[in-house]
């Protein structure tokens, strides 16, 4: 098992979203501890634990420690793939986030994989929009092989959430990225 300390630098969230998908590319489980330990509220919020769990839900993995608050986790990734899965986001948290932990494992599954988002936050604070998720980030991941398809049926906003989102994710064979010339700018929007 592969041990983690969630408070390195920052101490954010991003270090659980990135251990745990990185967990299920390779097939070995991760320990992961001091969780967003650098933060006012330490632990695992709920944008964290619906994210964790939906892995775990996506990969048929086992996951401990799956509690709000708990700075803890043990996770196991299974072997198997569910090709459809839905996730209930009850508060303003961030779509955005959650599919960081989606779609790195959800690349290598066999088969494409639906998510289907009820609930959350298209545009809300400290997380990138959905806009920006498709618009650059996907655009960037198309450049090397990549294939995930969004498409929003609902804005949601903080402080109301109640976004819904359709995310398609394909299986795809990454290739490696070389970013050294600007290109030209075509067009701002």
């Amino acid at each position: 098992m592969i041990e983690i300390d969630g408070s390195y630098l920052e101490g954010g969230g991003q270090i659980l979203r990135t251990a745990v998908a990185l967990s299920a590319v390779t097939k070995k489980p991760c320990h992961i501890f001091n969780i967003r330990k650098g933060r006012p509220k330490p632990g695992l919020m709920p944008q964290h634990l619906l994210g964790i769990q939906a892995l775990a839900q996506l990969c048929n993995g086992k996951l401990e420690g799956n509690e709000l608050g708990s700075q803890e986790i043990k996770f196991s990734p299974g072997e198997t793939y569910r090709d459809r899965i839905p996730i209930n986001i009850p508060t303003a948290g961030s779509i955005t986030l959650v599919l960081q932990t989606l779609i790195p494992p959800a690349l290598f599954a066999p088969k494409p994989i639906k998510i289907f988002f009820n609930g959350g936050a298209t545009d809300t604070f400290f997380s990138p929009t959905i806009d920006y998720f498709q618009y650059v980030f996907l655009k960037i991941l198309e450049k090397m092989g990549g294939k995930v398809e969004i498409n929003v049926l609902k804005r949601g906003y903080y402080p109301e959430g109640g976004a819904k989102v359709e995310v398609t994710i394909f299986p795809s064979k990454l290739k490696p990225l070389r970013l050294t010339e600007r290109g030209k700018l075509n067009k701002i929007f």
